[in-house]
């Protein structure tokens, strides 16, 4: 409780100006994200700029690399700097990238583009899980997190059907990404006039309104040493590396959906673009109700199950789910067949998401921060992986060109992400390997 707080004070509402911002942060970074596996399979970017699968596979891969290397070393550059001047250079350096791209005249330009939205987006989430800590009351943080992803889910989930519906517009590629990225940059303007890294940095956040809010107080900024001590907890850590192959495992199945989905409906279904900008909609908007259950579902099973399978429960479920309707694609007869199927593997994906961030928060302890930028690492890896490994499967293995190999590595993905559900322990806390490293 602050000391300067008077009782009949009615607090300010800073805190969901904050929010709210971050919401919209989110939105911008999966729109970002996502659009370029819709423009890919334009007729106006394969006339400009005509690619190989192979090609597409790595620069829609590099980002996904890029995004996975930066995680660890941007969130704790948000943590020593502060969160609200590095996430504003992250939201304006993607959208800055993200324009870019709209400039690229060919391969190296957009792999080299595609390279700094990677770099630049690395920072949202673990930057945006600190500024919630600080600006939101212990027992509304998991809502106002899942807002946050919430705003990612539709961001993510209207990219395709928005970005066909400009490149339509404008019978061309490029300007949709000049949009984006200038919509992105108002954002990152709005996020530095609105947030402050601590409640207490805020002119307009008053005594009352900061009693609310966590004391951050005493809290210093860590050092490089801090970070590599953390780390290295982690890596000998067994449930924190099971946890790892769970998200790049269950990463290569989801990120067809968002990179290859575009391709298939238009040259394997002959869907045009605006038909399959919709489809990929629906695919992932089922993604969102899956997300939201995963929440409850999580909360019920460890109070049923206890934590240890409780937490395990719907990440071996929704594997399950995404798996078999990958298999169940091997029988798809129609373009609307495959997106059911492609919903359900949305969904699942999904539905094991809160668990994951549930069994971090476990075991990361006072590291959640870095540890969720480890295990988010990993997961991007798998999906800069499919992005490259898929485009080589249809070439080398996929003589027919029905996708069916594509599908079967997808849900053998799924396979393994719950073989190593299975082993994971959240009880397993980091502090019990490395109780000697106090991160603040």
């Amino acid at each position: 409780m602050q000391a300067d707080s008077r009782p009949n004070q009615r607090p300010t509402r800073v805190r969901f100006a904050v929010i709210a911002v971050s919401v919209a942060m989110a939105f911008i970074l999966y729109l970002d994200r996502i659009c370029l596996g819709e423009i890919v399979k334009s007729a106006s970017f394969k006339s400009e700029i005509p690619l190989n699968k192979e090609q597409i596979g790595t620069i829609l891969g590099a980002f996904f690399f890029a995004y996975a290397i930066f995680q660890v070393p941007s969130g704790w550059a948000s943590d020593r700097f502060g969160a609200r001047p590095m996430l504003t250079i992250y939201i304006a350096g993607w959208s800055f990238m993200t324009a870019l791209t709209g400039l690229a005249g060919g391969f190296w330009g957009l792999l080299l583009a595609r390279l700094g939205c990677g770099i630049f987006e690395a920072g949202a989430y673990p930057t945006s899980g600190a500024v919630i800590r600080r600006w939101t009351p212990f027992s509304q943080r998991a809502r106002a997190s899942s807002l946050v992803a919430f705003g990612g889910r539709i961001g993510g989930t209207l990219a395709p059907l928005l970005t066909a519906l400009m490149i339509a517009h404008f019978a061309n590629w490029r300007p949709a990404l000049w949009i984006d990225g200038l919509v992105g940059l108002l954002i990152a303007g709005f996020y530095w006039h609105i947030v402050r890294t601590r409640p207490e940095d805020h002119p307009r956040c008053n005594p009352a309104e900061r009693a609310q809010l966590p004391s951050t107080t005493g809290e210093q900024p860590p050092s490089l040493g801090v970070l590599l001590n953390v780390l290295v907890a982690a890596c000998r850590n067994r449930s924190i590396w099971l946890n790892c192959v769970v998200q790049t495992a269950s990463n290569i199945g989801w990120a067809f959906l968002v990179t290859w989905l575009p391709t298939y409906l238009t040259e394997v279904r002959g869907v045009e673009a605006v038909e399959g900008g919709r489809m990929v909609t629906i695919v992932l908007g089922c993604g969102m109700v899956g997300m939201l259950c995963g929440g409850a579902f999580c909360d019920w099973s460890t109070r049923m199950l206890g934590q240890r399978v409780g937490r395990i429960a719907p990440i071996v479920t929704g594997s399950a789910l995404a798996g078999g309707a990958y298999l169940m694609c091997l029988w798809a007869t129609s373009a609307w067949t495959m997106v059911a199927c492609c919903a359900v593997v949305s969904f699942g994906t999904d539905l094991g998401n809160a668990s994951s961030w549930a069994f971090i928060q476990d075991v990361g302890g006072r590291n959640v921060g870095t540890i969720a930028g480890w295990g988010n690492m990993w997961g991007n890896f798998g999906a800069a992986t499919a992005a490259k490994m898929l485009p080589w499967v249809l070439a080398n293995m996929d003589a027919n060109r029905d996708w069916h190999e594509v599908f079967l590595v997808c849900a053998a993905s799924y396979g393994v992400a719950i073989l190593a559900a299975l082993g994971m322990n959240a009880h397993d806390r980091i502090e019990a390997v490395g109780a000697q490293f106090d991160s603040p």
